[in-house]
């Protein structure tokens, strides 16, 4: 049978989605490109806006259009906070919540007629990681979030902090060695709080994720300012696989936003991680690290001054090589879609486009620290007008004339 996927969202819903393909073929099953007639779909969804709630329902109508008697299963963030109404969409006959994830694989079979049965698995966290590429995998380590900030859903959609064991996600990260991948990027919805289930630390899972035979490199993704220790630097900086790359979330730098929304920590502890991660592994002659920084714009009370604090925070003292700007979308549940002070669209597009512009000077800047020093690219396999890319161990992208005997290898360069 032709099973069709499409996913919204984060690289946790990719690495989900690429899981649940895995599934599906291992009981003999084709997965096809999700905008094609298809057996069955499965749509991933997002509802970290208004926006990707409107692409998910889109979505689910256009797989109906397709193929109108194929059954549509459907799951991801917004599939746990508007069961009710996807249910209310034509086609649509399973809605997959936060903990039923572990079932997809099998219900997918059942809805296809499949005989064999799907022995079950403990626990209510899906174990999950991305496949299909030659270089790079995104590979679940943490599910949920136990924050509750005023203007995010997540919590809600994905339930409280968990994991499974460090000997379990080593185990997956073999299996992705073995198909010939080079990197792994830990991924989660509150990556740096793993542990919660099992006892552990992220300093634990780090420690043995870096004995894993075949992979060459990993990378942090999206992980909290008050979760990166002093002894995880410390660590990292002694040599390891980790690369000096890290992608943390500020959302503000206005110590009142901060406190009015719920974040746990302010400007000087965000200023002294950034200065503490500078110091261990910045070295003359070395290239610097990549510091990617989540910026929401537009928060309830933002006003002009405090939008300034924030613009002021990353150009004179963080100064990161990239700035990822969201502007605030008002969530139905949230405490913050209550507050009176919400700030106008117009002003928030404004404001957005002010923080493009010094992203872009920033990049340059961090791009020009760079010039001249040499790193390890990972080649990709991908090709584009004759020329292939990858990324230096600090996010650089590198092209150069493609040639096919070097994808998926390693090799220093000059920058």
């Amino acid at each position: 049978m032709r099973i069709a996927f499409t996913t919204l969202g984060c690289k946790l819903n990719y690495a989900e989605t690429s899981t649940y393909e895995r599934g599906l073929r291992a009981y003999g099953h084709e997965t096809v490109s999700w905008d094609q007639p298809a057996d069955a779909y499965l749509i991933n969804t997002c509802a970290v806006t208004q926006t990707a709630e409107k692409k998910s329902r889109n979505l689910i109508r256009k797989a109906h259009k397709l193929a109108p008697d194929a059954p549509i299963a459907v799951t991801g963030c917004y599939a746990s906070l508007r069961r009710d109404e996807i249910l209310g969409i034509e086609g649509v006959v399973r809605v997959f919540g936060a903990k039923e994830k572990k079932r997809i694989v099998p219900e997918l079979l059942h809805l296809l007629g499949d005989k064999e049965s799907v022995p079950d698995v403990p626990g209510d966290t899906l174990e999950a990681y991305s496949s299909g590429e030659r270089t790079r995998s995104f590979l679940k380590v943490q599910d949920g979030c136990n924050n509750f900030c005023a203007y995010c859903t997540v919590p809600f959609a994905r339930g409280e902090s968990r994991n499974i064991p460090v000997c379990e996600l080593v185990k997956q990260a073999e299996a992705i060695a073995a198909e010939g991948i080079k990197e792994i990027v830990l991924t989660g919805v509150n990556t740096g709080d793993f542990g919660r289930t099992t006892g552990e630390s992220f300093l634990d899972l780090l420690k043995a994720l870096d004995t894993v035979e075949g992979i060459e490199r990993y990378r942090i993704s999206s992980i909290e300012p008050n979760l990166i220790t002093e002894e995880i630097v410390d660590w990292i900086a002694s040599g390891t696989k980790f690369q000096h790359h890290f992608h943390i979330p500020l959302q503000s730098g206005s110590d009142t936003i901060l406190r009015k929304v719920g974040r746990r920590y302010d400007t000087a502890l965000f200023a002294s991680r950034i200065d503490y991660i500078r110091k261990a592994l910045e070295h003359p002659g070395e290239p610097k690290v990549f510091f990617g920084i989540d910026v929401i714009v537009g928060l309830p009370g933002e006003t002009e001054e405090l939008f300034m604090e924030t613009y002021a925070f990353l150009r004179d003292r963080i100064k990161p090589a990239f700035i990822h700007i969201f502007p605030y979308s008002r969530r139905p549940g949230t405490r913050a879609a209550l507050m009176k002070d919400q700030v106008q669209d117009r002003i928030k597009t404004e404001r957005v486009e002010r923080l493009e512009a010094l992203c872009r000077e920033l990049h340059e800047d961090f791009i020009a620290q760079n010039r001249g020093l040499t790193d390890k690219v990972l080649w990709e396999s991908s090709v584009h007008e004759g020329m292939m890319g990858g990324y230096t161990g600090n996010y650089i992208r590198i092209e150069r004339p493609y040639d096919p005997s070097r994808a998926g290898t390693v090799e220093t360069v000059t920058i």
